[in-house]
């Protein structure tokens, strides 16, 4: 496409008529005047008397907008952004007071006197810009006006509510000790908003600042920052999975984890010997608990808190033959996780070293900046800097030399990061914000080059924009062990799932406070099984692992984490879809009813995937809750099969052994059957399979399916070395048909299943039932009105797995 060039005289006599947006109307800069409009192949460029705006669509729906102010140059790194744009079809058109630029389902309008930009799509207005790009005390913003009741999500990890519109909130990632229901300021913040009309706006600059989301009660929203980019981009959906499927395309996808970071940790802050560690362990063997993994906090580089942080290897008194410690765990199935900090200390073992490798950040005068935080006189490892980053990932590469398969990245925000420091790419306050985010690259970047077909596992406190492609596995911080802590988590995990961080999870159980309760314990382990990691860990004054627990407490949790592990096959699935879509695994209600306002503030239920809704008991002593079921289905009681009404709001009694937990009608879901107990996921096979059918008259058809790798090569799915197993359903005549097939890649080995197939809610023993055409044997449950019996899954002849229900 040629370049088309308009200057201002030429649109003053072309007269066409531009859109005009019905958005809240608020001039901007009344001293902005249109100098010049010249439309590129890939762009729009209309240049301003103080600066330039360049308009550049990413897709049919992702649009970016950049300000460049006269007499600056570009910044061109991003470091949130990796999509590449597609080519789109794009129109302008102009009049005497408007310019209008379209971009498949993108419009920006762009009112001349005063100045004013707006976007829509699809036609339906979304916002608009109010005073654009200001400099004003050495700060710069952009603003934005905001409709009277869209609700706000967004800015990262908080613990505000849902519905987050009235807080101005600082850019800056602080971990916060003992939070409990309310937190401004955390770990892990983001540039970055959703609004309840299914658009985002992500502000495309890694400098500290501030997201205002309407604190003035003035419907505006601003962004306001130190310095960097004047760049953002809007995204756009039909309905929330668009909108986050975008938004994840535009930031990078999060590689499917090992399957072992699916199963049960033990974990404590922490383990001080190998003897201790190897107790533990064999605790777990013996109460018949699962654990797939064991976390080491700091105790494994020194015997004490204080001093050693920047030693980075094993304290040979304490561990002395940690290579065969971890061998030894590996034998049994349980992965070894070592704790890993950016921060030398003065004191610890490599201190000369780093000064010697010159990895530290610096003062003004190029001499490493040394000062004074909770663990000691420390420096800094300056993770932008590429002699750095390789010297870092040396000391991860010994390490994995030594059986480790996970790393833990702490206090990545830098917990304590001086202002006066600076980095090789900039000062402490421009790079602040994206430690984390670059310490987990580099990881990820490690693995690739050496580790290429092993799938990394990374969890740390503080990213960015993005930090899901490099793998991150975040966590809620340092969260205190009381009910006020537990209600927090639903929220901020709901939330980073909306903006890319599909694992975000918390230390089941509570990390900070001597609080001995076992019921918040066992609470908040039951509504662990419900989010992505199931990780408890704590200070070690009250016991994180159930096999230190009351009697009590250690079956209730022993069942929790059962359940856990019957689940692998959903869960495994959930993390796929988030691969593939970047669909988060927790899910808030308003994906279901993206129209009922009701819902725009809710964190009490959620949904667990596409067919699971789940309720967490976050009060002490409860025995009733009042529970939303979204009204596209009928939802069914996973435990008792009681029917609840599409779009009503119910009473449900509470359990003691459980959280409620219902099931959609229609859902298939896929479990490893309750008489395989395994005792982690190496035992884990989807040669076994138990799969659950809700059926329902008012479900005439149905669709659910399964995901199955060998659980640790790097993109199996893109190596085609996966299976996809489908479920159908069909419901007609009073025939209920189930058809099962399977999808394979040429890097899998196919083998029949032995399937124990659960169809729920068959009100009457039918007449018969008919696999592959042929009359079998069945059980009718008439208490619990379930059919059951058991089939082989042939791995190739689909017309063999055909199960017909005939009705009575």
């Amino acid at each position: 496409m040629k370049n088309n060039t308009l200057n201002v005289s030429i649109i003053h006599m072309l007269g066409l008529s531009g859109l005009l947006m019905s958005l809240p109307v608020a001039a901007q800069n009344a001293q902005r005047m249109i100098t010049h409009v010249e439309k590129k192949s890939d762009s729009l460029e209309v240049k301003t008397n103080d600066g330039t705006y360049v308009f550049k669509p990413y897709s049919s729906s992702i649009l970016e907008t950049t300000f460049l102010p006269a007499g600056e140059a570009q910044t061109l790194l991003s470091h949130a952004v990796v999509l590449t744009p597609e080519h789109i079809h794009t129109q302008l058109t102009s009049s005497a007071t408007a310019i209008d630029y379209v971009a498949a389902d993108l419009r920006v309008h762009i009112q001349k006197t005063p100045f004013q930009i707006s976007y829509s799509y699809k036609n339906n207005p979304l916002i608009s810009e109010k005073n654009g790009y200001q400099k004003k005390d050495g700060n710069e913003s952009l603003d934005f006006n905001l409709d009277d009741n869209e609700a706000i999500y967004g800015a990262g990890a908080r613990a505000l509510g849902m519905n987050r519109r009235g807080y101005r909130l600082p850019l800056y990632n602080k971990a916060h000790y003992g939070y409990e229901d309310h937190s401004e300021q955390m770990n892990f913040s983001m540039p970055l908003f959703f609004s309840s009309k299914r658009y985002g706006i992500h502000f495309d600059n890694a400098a500290i600042g501030t997201l205002d989301l309407d604190s003035k009660k003035n419907n505006i929203l601003a962004y306001e920052t130190i310095s960097g980019r004047k760049t953002y981009q809007i995204i756009a959906g039909d309905s929330w999975t668009d909108v986050i499927a975008n938004y994840t395309s535009l930031t990078g996808r999060q590689p499917l984890p090992p399957r072992w970071a699916f199963g049960n940790f033990a974990s404590r802050f922490g383990y001080h010997t190998e003897a201790e560690a190897r107790q533990i362990l064999e605790k777990y063997k013996a109460d018949q608990i699962p654990v797939d993994a064991i976390i080491f906090d700091l105790y494994w580089f020194g015997k004490d808190i204080k001093g050693t942080m920047g030693n980075l290897a094993f304290d040979a008194d304490n561990f002395p033959q940690p290579q065969k410690m971890i061998a030894d765990f590996s034998a049994q199935g349980v992965k070894t996780i070592l704790i890993t900090e950016p921060f030398v200390l003065t004191t610890s073992k490599k201190w000369q070293e780093a000064v010697d490798e010159h990895v530290l950040a610096t003062d003004k005068n190029g001499l490493p900046y040394k000062y004074d935080f909770y663990f000691g006189n420390t420096g800094l490892i300056d993770i932008s800097d590429p002699h750095a980053q390789s010297w870092f990932w040396n000391i991860y590469k010994n390490l994995k030399a030594y059986g480790v398969a996970g790393w833990w990245g702490d206090l990545g925000e830098p917990e304590v990061h001086p202002s006066g420091l600076l980095h090789k790419t900039g000062t402490a306050d421009e790079v602040h914000n994206i430690y984390g985010h670059e310490w987990a690259k580099l990881i990820a970047d490690g693995y690739q080059k050496d580790f290429p077909d092993e799938r990394p596992f990374i969890l740390m406190r503080a990213g960015y924009s993005g930090s899901q492609r490099f793998g991150m596995i975040p966590w809620s911080g340092d969260v205190n062990r009381t009910w006020g802590g537990l209600r927090s988590q639903p929220e901020i995990a709901l939330q980073m799932g909306m903006q890319g961080m599909a694992y975000m999870h918390s230390d089941l159980g509570g990390f900070a406070g001597a609080n001995l309760d076992d019921e918040l314990y066992t609470r908040w382990l039951q509504y662990g099984v419900f989010q992505p990691v199931f990780r408890p860990h704590a200070q070690e004054e009250v016991a994180s692992e159930p096999v230190l627990r009351s009697p009590e407490a250690k079956v209730l949790a022993k069942s929790a984490i059962q359940l856990r592990y019957r689940m692998l096959p959903y869960n495994y699935t959930l993390a796929f879809e988030n691969s593939q879509r970047g669909l988060p695994l927790m899910r808030p209600l308003f994906y279901a009813e993206p129209d009922n306002p009701r819902l725009y503030a809710n964190a009490d239920s959620y949904m667990w995937g596409n067919d699971l809704l789940v309720h967490p008991i976050l009060q002490a002593g409860q025995k009733q809750a009042s529970v939303y079921f979204p009204a596209q289905s009928k939802w069914f009681d996973f435990y008792t099969n009681q029917e609840y009404p599409a779009g009503s709001t119910q009473a449900v009694n509470v359990s003691t052994d459980h959280i409620p937990l219902f099931v959609r009608a229609g859902a298939f879901i896929p479990l490893v059957p309750a008489k395989r107990q395994i005792q982690n996921t190496t035992q884990y096979s989807t040669a076994e399979l138990e799969l659950h059918y809700y059926h329902d008259q008012s479900v005439t058809e149905s669709h659910g399916y399964l995901y199955d790798d060998d659980g640790v090569t790097a993109q199996a799915f893109e190596k085609a070395a996966f299976a996809l197993l489908h479920f159908n359903s069909r419901y007609q005549n009073k025939t209920l048909t189930l058809k099962l097939r399977t999808e394979a890649g040429a890097h899998y080995a196919q083998a029949d299943r032995l399937l124990d197939l659960v169809v729920h809610n068959i009100n009457a023993s039918p007449k018969q039932v008919l696999i592959g055409g042929k009359q079998v044997d069945f059980k009718w449950d008439q208490q619990n009105q379930n059919l059951m019996l058991t089939l082989r899954w042939h791995k190739k002849s689909d017309h063999l797995n055909v199960v017909k229900i005939i009705m009575s």
